[in-house]
C-alpha cells in the first residue's frame, strides 16, 4: 500500500459514497487509476466493505424483560420503584419463583444498564434477571 492507496482510503473513510472523480481530484490521480486501486483494495481484502451508520434517532432501541424477586410482604409495596422509571411499559405480578415481570423499552443499551443498576440497588430487591428482546413477531398491546 503506497501513499495514494492511503489517501484513497482516507477519503473513503470520510465519505464512502464520494465519487471517483472527487477522489481523483483529492489524490491527484486519474479516475481510471483511482477506480483500479479501489477495486484492488477491495479484492485484496484491505477494503472489506462499506456500511450505513444510523443516527441514534433512527434506531429502534432496546426492549427487555426484568424478572424480579423482592422481600416485601406484598408486590404492591414495591411498585412505586417502577413507577419512577419512564421506560417501564408494564409491571405485572406473576406466579412462580419470581414476583414481578417488568417490561422496559429504552433508547440504548446504556440506558437499559442504568435502569438495571437502579433497580438492583434498591434494598428490597433480592434478584433481578434480564431477558433482552431479540425479535418481536406479535404485539397486541396498544402503543
Amino acid at each position: 500500500m503506497d501513499k495514494f492507496d492511503k489517501a484513497i482510503i482516507a477519503s473513503l473513510r470520510k465519505d464512502a459514497r464520494k465519487s471517483i472523480s472527487s477522489i481523483s481530484d483529492e489524490v491527484n490521480l486519474s479516475r481510471s487509476a483511482v477506480s483500479e486501486r479501489i477495486k484492488r483494495l477491495e479484492n485484496s481484502g484491505i477494503i472489506r466493505g462499506y456500511q450505513v451508520l444510523l443516527s441514534e434517532s433512527q434506531k429502534e432501541g432496546v426492549a427487555a424483560y426484568f424478572e424480579i424477586q423482592h422481600k416485601c410482604p406484598k408486590s404492591a409495596d414495591i411498585v412505586h420503584i417502577f413507577q419512577e422509571i419512564n421506560e417501564v411499559v408494564t409491571c405485572r405480578g406473576v406466579s412462580g419463583e419470581m414476583d414481578l415481570l417488568v417490561y422496559v423499552k429504552t433508547n440504548s443499551m446504556k440506558r437499559l444498564h442504568e435502569i438495571h443498576e437502579f433497580i438492583e440497588g434498591q434494598n428490597d430487591i433480592t434478584t433481578i434477571t434480564t431477558h433482552i428482546v431479540m425479535s418481536e413477531w406479535i404485539n397486541n398491546l396498544a402503543n
